[in-house]
């Protein structure tokens, strides 16, 4: 048996990155899966790992109460949601706009509230698990990140707020945040490639964790796939980081 065998999953962001390694990882672990993406190039992400596609804005109240109502009338319930969609600006506070500002905080912040007042409308007769992922700058500050480091660290208390709430009205929905650090992705690729060294900067994001590499997305996946199962039960409100050691020092 899987170590979420025949829960029911939704998993936001999963056309690339983050989220398409946790949606793989949990389909191997036997959940059903549904992947959500604004970018329709998941339909073809889904159909590779074996498990369904719902095109998702996730600043869309209404598709959000879309998606889950689908996929609890297909499955017969939610059991674990990951809130895996996110965007990054690199610009410091004398650079970033409000518009970015504004797409920054609406995608991880917003998005991860509207999934989470969704998801647990559903789960709440049932029982489960939401999974938010954050980051380590919603942990400690980067300079070059204000837009990032305040919609990371918005994840994070949303987390525990919806914790306590859940876990007072007695719904047995759990609610966890997992905190990576660089991790081998397109939009780690995207920053890189954006720097005005990009050499230099791939040199710097591999040696930022004392561990010394750059983390697989796996490492990510793994973590939320213990959040997501009952081997966590006695776990709410946490924080789980991810990051080779960087927040240590």
């Amino acid at each position: 048996m899987g170590r979420v065998q025949d829960k029911i999953a939704i998993v936001t962001g999963a056309a690339s990155g983050i989220g398409r390694g946790c949606a793989k990882r949990l389909v191997a672990e036997g959940a059903t899966v549904v992947c959500a993406d604004r970018d329709e190039r998941g339909a073809q992400v889904a159909a590779e790992l074996g498990a369904t596609f719902q095109l998702l804005d996730v600043t869309d109240e209404a598709g959000w109460q879309r998606v889950v109502e689908e996929t609890v009338r297909a499955f017969g319930g939610l059991h674990i949601l990951v809130n895996a969609a996110g965007v990054a600006v690199w610009a410091d506070i004398e650079r970033a706009t409000l518009a970015e500002w504004r797409f920054v905080n609406g995608v991880n912040a917003e998005g991860t509230f509207l999934g989470c007042k969704a998801a647990l409308a559903a789960m709440k007769a049932t029982g489960g698990s939401i999974v938010n992922i954050s980051s380590v700058a919603g942990l400690v500050a980067d300079a070059d990140a204000p837009a990032y480091c305040a919609s990371k660290a918005a994840v994070r208390l949303l987390t525990k707020s919806v914790a306590l709430h859940a876990a007072r009205r007695g719904y047995n929905v759990r609610c966890n945040s997992v905190h990576p650090s660089f991790i081998d992705t397109p939009m780690v690729d995207a920053v890189v490639a954006g720097a005005k060294d990009s050499t230099k900067m791939r040199s710097l994001v591999e040696r930022a964790a004392p561990l010394g590499h750059i983390g697989e997305v796996d490492d990510v996946a793994y973590a939320v796939v213990y959040l997501a199962s009952d081997e966590s039960k006695f776990v709410t409100g946490s924080e789980l980081v991810v990051d080779g050691g960087l927040t240590a020092r």
